[in-house]
């Protein structure tokens, strides 16, 4: 090809980079011509020395020649640690634009959730949610990215980022096409595993398309480099040893002809066997060679600054490094004569008060990698000390403290685990893990060494669950932990099992603790949680359940929370077992202080988890006091986003407040709700039983909604088909299969997947047909095969309905009985069921039940009763059905 030479303003490094260059402009040309134009991604990889740093710098010129705003981060080798470090700098120079109220207006509610992240808040006093925090990441950048477009932002040695960056960078890249802006991303190949990896990979795969991969330069390119720096006399065999030495790599090709200028090596053949010597003194080895020869003064600042990594200040150097500022001043020009550090370039705005920078990132590596490994580790725990006497927390110095080798600090070990509470309340729970695992290397004095165990368990519990199992079984076996934290240790583990799929391991794990104790509050809370866990299980069968909970119960007025939790409790398996609905709500009020949660028992609090709340729901739900679950539901939600909790707790409560709109016949506003709910339940994972929670009720509310294709593509995508859980499900995950399954016309399969509901719940004495209301479904399918079994059947589900009392149960069961008759007998039952479904709060079925009657009646003004209710419902399918018979005229009045 034929090489041209780059415009004069960019560096050299951009030689044979026309089609990169090219690439980026009409980017930015798109990105500049329209203000609501989607956003664009790029992905530049290549491996060291190949001109990615040059290539982001020439980017950064072209972008604010044409009048676009830039802001750039860079990962740091020894950064990676640090969390949230890249995309603070990314944002820094917006952040500093801008005073502290005018912040919190542009970031509106996400400022206390993003706030801390960014440190330009105070955390709260709780843990924050990761999901919650990389959520108000991406609103943040959002928002402030609508007010200076056009934006470019630039992230360089993105495989150095911090796994936070990397986690918010991965969902950020999922909304460009909401946001008129251009993302450059720039890495290595290789160089990063795990959820690091995971989250390139999406970064990439968002892109819409290819990577750009640079390649080494050619040798004609080379050549054409050489004679531009050194002079047109640079004959051939010089240059093409050049390349032969370099291996085409830009940065080493530019370093080298520097060394040759320096030395005034003249460029021809007869000097070329000089250039494998210069070489080797400009890089590795060479470059720490030249440090030396710099003086010990110069080589201890330099390293100095290669351990801080960044804000590389000439004062916070001079404490690392033991020196005074004059001196510290000397040396730093030194350094910079010797192109190995430069002035912190202002215009990238990097986070910090450096002065200086290191001039490539490779130079930073070799400086880092030349410290004799014994002084790099002393060299680490002094900068750990000169950044907490500094005022920049515990958090900020922990870096250094991970690499400071054990030695029975216990100091170090209190240092450790204030970090790991400050990552925790900023959401980053990896950084504490990491603080806590080394903060046991220590190892911590036996007196606190349980406690450490308890915090790294508590740290790791929604990441990790099976690591959060051995860490607090390892606690809980020794001296140390007491009273409250010990029992809060044991629910804890019990969650850590429940999630880890070891439903039984958790009910005897509360069960034998609850055992060591005497009567009272503890002992109390404990009993409640094995039965909250026994409660939910779906497979297991535990003997006298009912009873013993009753008893206990029985004993409760609902003085303190373990007393209320046992009333909830009570309440829902009163609900599951059909008993009166009257009795059920009972309970649950009085679980209640003045109508509302206790303190200790919110939505937020830890000390009980969600499983309960979530019973409570459901109980005033399926017993028709739609207004208290609604009134639950938008508390939770609110409660979770004020908090910035975006992963499962958010998911559910999205899918509840769905639940309560199906229920009161809110099709649209139901199917809504759930698909925001299944969009976030994308990001938890499959497989857990919140993702069955909210298909089982998107599956529900498209069948409802007579939008059957729809229902059975989003089984089919999301696997709702067995194997199920083992936890309990509502609406039950048997039951509605079943009732999809027929209605794609699968009768036989409909069948049996109802009968398999049929048994399960018989097995478990779960006898409510609202909750487990797969009898009526099989009853209308066997209505024409085995009448006699359809018809007790349905008498069965009438008795259970007519035992829990709520008109929204007895009215279905006799909508149910009217299908399974014909002529008058079919009317008075259906008129029956329009009178209990009138006084219920659940429309689509008073809908459903009114078209019905109206057909049987051949009443036209019934069926347009219906048509109109249906409608208000969004049940197409039932105004169809309506329009049909209004159509067809035959034998109506």
């Amino acid at each position: 090809m034929t090489e041209v030479r780059p415009a004069e303003a960019a560096s050299d490094s951009l030689w044979e980079r026309e089609e990169e260059v090219a690439v980026v402009e009409q980017a930015i040309a798109t990105l500049r011509a329209d203000h609501s134009s989607s956003g664009s991604l790029l992905v530049i990889r290549g491996e060291a020395g190949l001109g990615k740093t040059a290539l982001m710098t020439e980017i950064r010129r072209m972008a604010e020649a044409r009048r676009c705003r830039v802001w750039s981060a860079r990962g740091g080798e020894t950064l990676r640690s640090v969390p949230f470090n890249v995309v603070r700098q990314l944002l820094q120079p917006a952040l500093v634009s801008l005073m502290p109220e005018e912040a919190r207006e542009y970031l509106g509610d996400w400022y206390d959730v993003a706030g801390p992240a960014l440190g330009i808040a105070e955390p709260g006093e709780r843990q924050a949610d990761p999901q919650g925090v990389c959520d108000g990441l991406v609103a943040a950048v959002s928002r402030l990215a609508r007010r200076d477009w056009p934006l470019v932002l630039l992230i360089d040695d993105a495989h150095w980022a911090d796994q936070e960056t990397l986690r918010w960078l991965a969902a950020f890249a999922e909304r460009l096409d909401d946001l008129s802006v251009l993302v450059v991303v720039a890495r290595r190949p290789g160089e990063v595993s795990g959820e690091s990896a995971r989250y390139l990979d999406a970064v990439a795969a968002a892109s819409g398309r290819p990577v750009t991969t640079l390649d080494a330069l050619t040798p004609g390119a080379t050549a054409e480099l050489t004679r531009a720096r050194l002079g047109a006399h640079a004959d051939a065999p010089f240059c093409r040893e050049v390349w032969a030495v370099t291996g085409g790599n830009p940065y080493e090709t530019v370093e080298l002809l520097a060394k040759v200028g320096d030395s005034e090596l003249e460029p021809t053949e007869g000097n070329a066997v000089e250039l494998r010597a210069l070489n080797r003194s400009a890089r590795g080895g060479g470059l720490v060679a030249r440090l030396e020869e710099l003086g010990v003064d110069a080589t201890r600042f330099a390293w100095a600054a290669a351990i801080l990594g960044n804000d590389i200040s000439v004062d916070l150097v001079a404490r690392l490094a033991t020196m005074g500022y004059d001196d510290a001043e000397r040396c730093a020009v030194l350094l910079q004569g010797a192109r190995i550090l430069t002035e912190h370039d202002r215009t990238s705005a990097q986070l910090g008060d450096g002065d200086l920078e290191f001039v490539h990132p490779l130079i930073a590596s070799a400086v880092y990698n030349s410290i004799p490994d014994a002084l790099r580790t002393a060299m680490h725990g002094i900068a750990a000390q000169v950044i907490t006497d500094s005022g920049r927390g515990a958090a900020m110095a922990s870096r250094h403290l991970l690499r400071v080798h054990p030695d029975d600090d216990e100091e170090l070990v209190e240092q450790l685990r204030e970090a790991a509470r400050e990552h925790l309340l900023v959401g980053a729970p990896d950084a504490a893990r990491r603080c806590l695992e080394r903060a046991l290397l220590e190892p911590p004095l036996p007196e606190v060494h349980a406690e450490v165990l308890y915090e790294l368990g508590c740290a790791t519990l929604l990441t990790a669950p099976a690591t959060t199992i051995d860490h607090l079984q390892s606690a809980l076996g020794m001296p140390g932990l007491d009273g409250d934290k010990r029992v809060d240790a044991v629910f804890r583990l019990s969650q850590a099992l429940l999630h880890n799929n070891q439903l039984e391991e958790a009910v005897r794990t509360v069960e034998a603790e609850a055992a060591r104790h005497e009567e009272g509050p503890a002992r109390l809370r404990l009993q409640a949680v094995q039965f909250m866990w026994e409660g939910i299980s779906e497979e297991a069968v535990y003997p006298d359940r009912s009873e013993r909970l009753a008893a206990l119960a029985s004993t409760c007025t609902g003085r303190d929370n373990p007393e209320r939790a046992l009333l909830i409790l009570r309440g829902f398996d009163a609900l599951i077992h059909g008993e009166n609905a009257e009795e059920v709500v009972e309970y649950c009020d009085r679980s209640l202080v003045n109508g509302r949660l206790a303190p200790g028992l919110g939505w937020t609090d830890t000390e009980w988890g969600v499983e309960l709340l979530i019973m409570l729901t459901s109980s005033y739900a399926h017993a028709d006091r739609l207004d208290r679950a609604e009134s639950l539901c938008t508390e939770a939600l609110r409660a979770y986003e004020t908090a910035g909790w975006s992963g499962g707790h958010l998911v559910l409560a999205h899918a509840y407040v769905g639940l309560t709109h199906r229920r009161r016949g809110r099709l649209r506003e139901a199917e809504a709700s759930l698909r925001e709910s299944l969009r976030l339940a994308e990001r938890v994972g499959r497989g857990l039983p919140v993702y069955w929670t909210v298909t089982s009720n998107l599956v529900d509310t498209l069948l409802a909604r007579g939008h059957v294709a729809e229902a059975w593509e989003i089984a089919e995508e999301y696997d709702f088909a067995p194997p199920y859980p083992s936890t309990i499900i509502m609406p039950d995950m048997r039951s509605v299969r079943g009732r999809l399954l027929l209605a794609v016309g699968r009768t036989e399969d409909g069948i049996n997947e109802l009968e398999a509901a049929e048994k399960a719940a018989a097995t478990r004495g779960h006898r409510n047909p609202v909750v487990v209301p797969w009898a009526l479904d099989l009853a209308r399918a066997l209505a024409k095969e085995d009448p006699a079994r359809a018809a007790q059947l349905a008498s069965d589900a009438r008795r259970h309905a007519e035992r829990f009392g709520t008109d929204t149960a007895i009215g279905e069961a006799l909508r149910c009985a009217a299908a399974l008759e014909t002529g008058q007998r079919a009317v008075r039952l259906s008129a029956q069921a329009v009178a209990y479904l009138e006084s219920s709060p659940c429309q689509y079925e008073h809908a459903a039940a009114r078209v019905e009657y109206g057909i049987a009646a051949r009443s036209v003004s019934e069926i347009n009763r219906g048509l109109a209710l249906a409608r208000s419902c969004g049940a197409d399918g039932l105004v169809t059905q309506a329009r049909e018979v209004l159509e067809t005229g035959r034998g109506l009045r």
